[in-house]
Parts: structure tokens; sequence; C-alpha cells
């Protein structure tokens, strides 16, 4: 365990702020620390977040850093709260991802998977893993994120494999997953199926093709289909047309014939045919459409594959084409039917085109032998629990778009053609060719008897082991103290991008095999963005690497930037120089701690008082400040608790930015009374660090024991363990402290401060030039008030003479400000030479009206306004008006010297 003196680590507060220093030993003094671990035993209210488990093979990206900062926050604001909270790290096997990475070292070495063998490449496969698997989980911790490390879990570590194999044999003893052949999607480059959900579509600027099928019985009449896909028709076992559509109801039923192949086929008539595209006939594919092969299923129609596993033509395609790329066939029957005079035309055609979610290769509808969840028994139960509001979505919005997948999802396509995952718990009788699924290779066959078995081939799609997360990191199927504990989990935090990936497939498992939801509140944030709007990649170049912000600018402001940006569940565009503002807040907060940490270092140490302990008398701004940090403190935990989290970090930084360095800071240097000060410091200091922890933990942490440390501040007795900031009570509402009618003067106060302050802004005169000013109070409470604060406006405002009365005349040569119905006059005599100054604002005038004449004669020329571009009309009507402003503060200006 660390000791206090390894604790403190001898870092000091210097000038400026050492973030690499400060972050390293922090970091590594809450590990030692043991404060990220509960022990289920532990007091309080359970509080549970899994983190979305990153991909093994994954670096940190910006969308990893918004969503584990808004993850830390709240585990970091309900440890602070006192729950047993639990933030369960891991990460993810990435079956596609990890194998296609594999590969690619193993091609360098002039090497194939094939040439090692299943069990020799996982075996590769595990010690890639071993060597680069923990990159991704070494910058969570760069970032801050206070995970439970000794619980980490990956998804093919044994437990969860032991999970994996209970929830398939559970589900298929169910009726829920089932083996069929079906057209899926099918990425050549990967060799693999894909779930509809991991097929990124894209809009193409392609072809649509019309193509002639001549009629059998008279080769001179044909009927024309349109087609974005010509290389399939060697596959085509039918036309179809509309049954309604009246223009070809006489031709269903007659045969023709298939260009190039010269087989025989039907026109058919199926409802599904959409009369409004192409031609209103089209080909049917059985093999390589899904809605072909429906159509092929009711109308009983042979069945022919003519592109392969790797995209290239297969022997049913004819001699001519076998083994050619499916584009390159494209190409060259489209120009084999010109010559045969049997393409008709060609015209542009936007689409939308699949893609691998992995490799981005386009993805081919293929059929083939699969297993598959049945969807529809699950997702029932999944809409309930939204519509019920046993799962709540923030914002609410995403309740909609959750439904609406669910409300039309398809059957999911589980088994993937990859080596590299969990192996389908399936083995076939080498005798029968039954299969049986099992938990390990049966003795006997129970349909024939034989003892010849032989294990699928196929693994389990990566999201399927995913979508027992919550649950399965928690020990489940067994009845673990921390599943008893911590299941169900409170709060899933997560991008709109995988809500149908993840969080809805969590939800089914969760209700189907635990009979809980796996979270109360999935809170969607938005995506990350470059500065021009388009997401990040590698392909465009315009990604921003956290770590290289994190070395430039600290942990704590990007996590402080990122928060600010990003309002409820809105995408966020993101340049490097928007760092810059969580870098100055925490710079902020650095130098005014350090600056009250050397007030209170003056304080007599065998006297130093307790926050709340009656003390001396608060002066105004004392009590404007108390009140103003309670209002904070209620605000940010109700903004928390609404998971507004943008707007808690927007309160956080005006209280501590504007009202106690701008105002609060300013106004007690210097002052007469120090006890007061020094308790007023060290207890808003206490609770603004407390209240920055979970945004800022690393800058908070080292400065709220520094505080703690200092002989003029004792630590509150909700201190927690009395260490680390991390540890300590989140700060409670006072009520007593609120106060309404100080914080009503003291913004009167600062409205009269705030024009003194225009007022040497606009006349030019130095901020230590002290004025004269005559305040005229519309009735003797508001004189009053100003005369019980007048050396508060006195110091604040540089003055050196204030006078008040009631409806008070204003003197001559001023300038006028009004606040509310107040009206405050400005000596300007002494202060500025009045005949130069009126000579200045006189020569300003005439060039300004010069200008707006110009402008406006201009404006009035029809010939101008029909010619001139829209913008540059635009820019001179608005310089117009900026003109007038201009005169008019002038016009004004002169009066006030007159």
């Amino acid at each position: 365990m660390t000791t206090e003196t390894d604790r403190k680590d001898s870092i000091e507060i210097g000038t400026r702020y050492e973030h690499g220093e400060v972050e390293e030993r922090i970091y590594r003094f809450w590990e030692s620390g043991n404060f990220f671990h509960p022990d289920p035993s532990d007091a309080g209210e359970p509080y549970t977040i899994v983190i979305p488990p990153p991909n093994v093979t994954g670096a940190l990206h910006m969308g990893h850093a918004l969503n584990n900062t808004l993850q830390d926050i709240f585990i970091r604001w309900r440890r602070m709260q006192g729950y047993n909270t639990l933030w369960m790290p891991g990460t993810d096997h990435a079956g596609i991802a990890t194998q296609n990475v594999v590969e690619q070292q193993l091609a360098k070495e002039g090497l194939h998977r094939w040439d090692l063998g299943r069990e020799k490449f996982i075996e590769r496969v595990w010690q890639w893993k071993e060597q680069y698997g923990d990159r991704i989980t070494d910058q969570l911790r760069r970032l801050g994120s206070s995970l439970d490390w000794e619980r980490e879990r990956f998804t093919m570590d044994k437990g969860l494999s032991e999970a994996v194999l209970e929830t398939f044999i559970t589900l298929y003893n169910k009726g829920l997953i089932y083996r069929g052949k079906y057209i899926i999607n099918w990425c050549p480059r990967c060799g693999t199926a894909l779930a509809d959900d991991e097929v990124e579509h894209e809009e193409h600027e392609g072809h649509l093709w019309y193509i002639r099928y001549s009629f059998k019985d008279d080769g001179h009449e044909y009927i024309t289909v349109a087609t974005t896909r010509p290389e399939t028709m060697l596959g085509d076992t039918a036309v179809a047309v509309h049954p309604e559509d009246h223009r070809y109801r006489h031709l269903i039923g007659r045969r023709i014939v298939l260009p190039v192949v010269g087989r025989e086929i039907p026109i058919i008539a199926d409802a599904l045919v959409d009369p409004e595209f192409g031609t209103g006939a089209v080909k049917v594919t059985p093999a390589h459409d899904p809605n072909d092969f429906e159509m092929g299923r009711r109308h009983d129609l042979p069945v022919i594959p003519v592109i392969g596993e790797k995209g290239n033509m297969t022997i049913e395609a004819g001699e001519k084409y076998e083994g050619m790329d499916r584009f390159e066939c494209r190409e060259a029957l489209v120009e084999e039917l010109r010559e045969r005079e049997e393409l008709e035309g060609v015209e542009p055609y936007e689409h939308s085109v699949g893609h691998c979610y992995r490799c981005h290769v386009v993805v081919e509808p293929y059929l083939s032998d699969q297993w598959f969840v049945r969807m529809e028994p699950l997702a029932r139960k999944a809409i309930a629990a939204a519509e019920d509001e046993r799962v709540s979505f923030h914002p609410k919005r995403w309740t909609d778009f959750y439904k609406s997948w669910l409300e039309n999802v398809r059957d999911w396509c589980i088994s993937r053609q990859i080596w590299w995952g969990h192996r389908l718990p399936v083995y076939y009788c080498l005798d029968c060719e039954s299969a049986a699924v099992a938990r390990e290779v049966p003795e006997r066959c129970d349909n024939c008897g034989g003892e010849r078995f032989e294990q699928d081939e196929d693994v389990l799609d990566t999201w399927f082991s995913s979508a027992l997360w919550p649950f399965s990191t928690l020990g489940w199927p067994e009845e673990t103290e921390e599943l008893k504990r911590y299941y169900p989990t409170s709060t899933l935090i997560t991008d709109r991008g995988i809500i149908y990936f993840w969080v809805a497939r969590m939800i089914m498992t969760g209700l189907e095999l635990t009979g809980k939801v796996p979270f109360r509140d999935v809170l969607i944030h938005g995506t990350i963005l470059d500065d021009l709007g388009r997401k990040m990649s590698k392909s465009l170049g315009n990604g921003i690497d956290p770590i290289e912000m994190i070395d430039r600018y600290g942990a704590d402001a990007v996590r402080f930037s990122l928060i600010m940006l990003t309002s409820e569940g809105q995408d966020v565009k993101l340049s490097e120089s928007k760092f810059q503002m969580g870098r100055n807040f925490a710079n902020k907060v650095w130098n005014a701690t350090r600056f009250a940490l050397m007030t209170l270092d003056a304080r007599e140490p065998e006297n130093p008082g307790v926050p709340g302990d009656g003390g001396p008398e608060r002066s105004f701004e004392d009590r404007w400040i108390l009140s103003r940090l309670q209002g904070t403190v209620r605000r940010m935990t109700a903004e928390l608790e609404a998971f507004r989290v943008n707007e808690a970090a927007h309160c956080l930084y005006d209280f501590f930015w504007h009202d106690f360095c701008d105002w609060y800071l300013e106004a007690v240097k210097d002052r007469s009374d120090p006890e007061a000060v020094h308790e007023t410091l060290a207890e808003v200091l206490d609770c603004s660090l407390r209240l920055m922890h979970p945004f800022t933990p690393f800058l908070s942490e080292i400065l709220w024991q520094k505080l703690n440390e200092n002989p003029g501040k004792k630590t509150p007795a909700d201190a927690g363990h009395g260490k680390a900031l991390m540890a300590a009570r989140w700060p409670d509402y006072e009520e007593e402290w609120h106060d309404d009618e100080t914080e009503r003067h003291m913004d009167y106060m600062q409205k009269i401060i705030s024009a003194a302050r225009r007022l040497r802004k606009e006349k030019g005169i130095a901020e230590n030039m002290p004025l004269e000013i005559v305040v005229s109070a519309p009735d003797k409470a508001t004189a009053d008030l100003v005369e019980c604060h007048k050396s508060f406006l006195t110091k604040m405002a540089v003055l050196k003479d204030l006078q008040c009365g009631v409806e008070a005349a204003k003197p001559a040569h001023s300038a006028t400000s009004v606040v509310h119905t107040t009206e405050i006059f400005f000596k300007l005599e002494g202060l500025i030479e009045l005949e130069e100054e009126k000579k200045r604002l006189e020569e300003q005038r005439r060039d300004v009206m010069d200008h707006i004449g110009k402008i406006e004669r201009q404006l009035d020329t029809p010939e101008f306004l029909a010619n001139a571009p829209v913008e540059i009309v635009r820019r001179q009507k608005q310089r117009s008006v900026e003109l007038r402003g201009k005169l008019e503060k002038i016009i004004q200006n002169l009066a006030d010297i007159q």
C-alpha cells in the first residue's frame, strides 16, 4: 500500500502545470491504492458500467476518447456519491479484424494460414494478442479511465467461452438457433458470411443495362429487362413481371431464351416486382439476390450459383467466363451482348452497394448453408422492455430508432467462415451426416449409432459473444457474487452506430438468458467528425490521435474539451485547436489554486478553522460565492442525473472561471479580514475540486491533495478515505448557504462594474486610472443598496469617488450608462483632453458618414442590385448597418463631452 510520503511524491505547485509528470504519478497512486477495485461486500448501492469492449487490434481513437471519458465521469461521480461502483474493462477478440491482421503478418513471411493449419494459426493469433493486445488498455490508462483492471476480461477467455457455449446450446434447444440454406452477405476478401448490420451501404454511380431476352417460339420477338448486375444473368432461371402490369399480362407463362447461355426460362408473375423499375420486367437469379431467392422458392425455380466464394465466376457461368473476376466478367459479358445486338441500351444509375465493414470490398449475395438466430421472438421482448421503460434511452429519440430496427429485424446469420473465434459446438456424424449440438464430441450418434464425428469448421460472429458481455463478464452462467451484486448493470454509454449491432442484442440475450434487462439506462453520444463535418478515417487522413493530444495538452484538457463540445447526442466537429479550450481551463484552475494556496500559507497554522464551524463573519462577496457554489452543486448534480454531461461541464466552467476567478478572487485580494477570506477560499476550492474531479481527474486530484496538506485548511469530515479525492464525497447541496438576495445584489453591482470597464475600453482610459461616478438611483432603496456596497464598487471598478442619490443630476462632460432603471454618470473631465477628443470624433463622424453615403448610393443603383453577386450585395448591406451603429456611438460620445 502506498504511504502518505509516496502519495505526495514531491509534486510541487509551480508556475506552470506540467501535466505529464502529474498524470503518470497520480495514476500510479490510484492503481497501487486499489481505488478502482470494489468488493461485492462493500456498502453502498451498486452502480455498474461495462465498457464497450474495444477490438484487441485497435488503438485509441477520438470516438474511444469521448466514450470512455463519459463512462469515467459517471463512474467517478457515483463513486464519490457513495455507490459501490464497478467499471468492467475488457477487449473483444474481433474475429475477422484480428485474423486479417495476423494473415497480413504471415503474408510478409510468404505464408498463408493454410500453410500453418488451424491449430498452429490460432496459436499464432494468441501470440499476437499477448504481444500487442494491451496497447489500447494502456492508452485507456493514459486517458485517466478508472477501470477495475483486476477484473479485466477478454471475449475468448475461459469464462466467457463457457458463457458462449451455454448460450448456443440453450438457444438451440429452445428452437432459437437453426441451420439453413439462405442468401447471405458474403465477403470475397475475408472469405466469410456477414450479418446484415455488418454491411456498410454506399451510394455508387453505376449503370442500368437493358438486355433483350428473345422468345423461344419467335426469335424476332423479345422482352427487355433492366439490371445493375449483368454478370449474374448467367444464373438467371426466370424473368418476372408484376401480375397486375397490363403491359405483360399476356406474356406470363411464355418461355424465353437466356442470352449467351441459351437456357430456356419462363416468364413468371410475382407481386414483389416493382413495375416502376426499369422496364417493369426483371431477371430472377435465385442464387445471387435475396428477393430473387424468395421468388425462386415460391415458383420452384432452379438455383444456379455462377459466382464463387472468392468472387470469381464458377463453371456454371460457362467455359468462356469460368474463373474470371465478377467485375471483369461484367465488362466482357456486356461487350458480348453488344456484339450480339442483345444490349438495348445503358443509362447512368445511382444505387446503394453493400461493402464489408472490415475490408470495404463489395459484398456478394451468396447462397450458403449457415447458422442463424431466430430473432422475432427475442425482438418482441426487447421492444416491450423499451416500451415499459425498463430500459431508457438518453436522448429519448433513440428509443424509436431502436424499436424500428427490432420491428423489421431479419434472422441473424451467426456463422463465420474463419478460424479465430468461438468454434460452433456442432458435430456432424461421418456416417449419416446428422448434426449434434453438444458441449463436447458426442460418444454416439443419436440417429444412426455412429461413433465418428467432425466438428463444424465455422466460428461464431464476434457480436454473438459481445451480446453476452454485461453478464458473462460477471461470471454467468455461474451464480457468482459479482453477478448477484452488480447485475443488472446501471448505465451503458455508446455511439449510435452500434445500437443494433450490440445494444439491441444485449437486451435480447439478457432478457432471454437471465430474465432481466442488462442495464437500465443507455446514453447515446454523437460521432466525432473533422472540422469539415466528415467522419474521421484512415483513407481521408483526417483523424486526430488522442494520445498525441494528451502528450501535447494533457489528458484533462482532452477530456474537458470533448465534453464541452458535446451537446446532448449531437455529432462533434473537431480540430486540434479546440483542445486549447481544455488546456486554458486546466491552467486557470492550476493558477487559481496556486494563488489560493499561497494565501492559505499565510494563515496561522495553530488556528486554521474548519469550514462550517461558525467561524468569522462572512462578507458580501463571501456570502455571494458560497451561494453561487451551492447553486452550482445543485445544478451539476441535476444535470448529471439527467445524463446532460455537457450542461454539467458548462455549469462548472462558468462558476470556476467567471464567478470564482474573475470576480471572487479579484474581490478578496488585499482584504483586511484574512480569516474570513481563508475559510471561504478553502471551502470553495475544496468543493470546486470535488465537482471537477469526474471531468478533470488528474488535475483535481493533485490540487486537492495539496490543498489538504496545507496547514491553513483542514480536510472536511466527509473527505472519504482522507487520502484521495476520488474517494472523497461528492458535495451535497446545503440550503443554508443559498442566498437569493445576495445574488441579486451582486448581479446589480457586477453590472455597474462592467459598465465602468466598458467605458474605459471605449474611451481608451487606463485600467488603473481611478474614475469618478455619480449613480442616479430610481428610489431610496436602490440608493441605500449602492451606499451599502460602496467600498466593494470602489475597489472593483477602480474609483476615486462615488456619489449616489435618488434621481441625481448628470454632471457636465460625463458619459452615461444604464443598469436596469439606474443611470450611471462617468465624469470625463481630467481623464481625456476634451477639445482634442471632440476634434478627433468630428473627423471620425465625417469619415463614417462619407462611407455610409458611398455604400447607400451604390445600394440605391438598380444596375448594381441586378448585376452584382448576391453575396456582395449582402455584405454591403451588412456594412451599412455596422457603420450606422458606429455613427450612433460617435454621436453619443460627442454628446458626452459637450
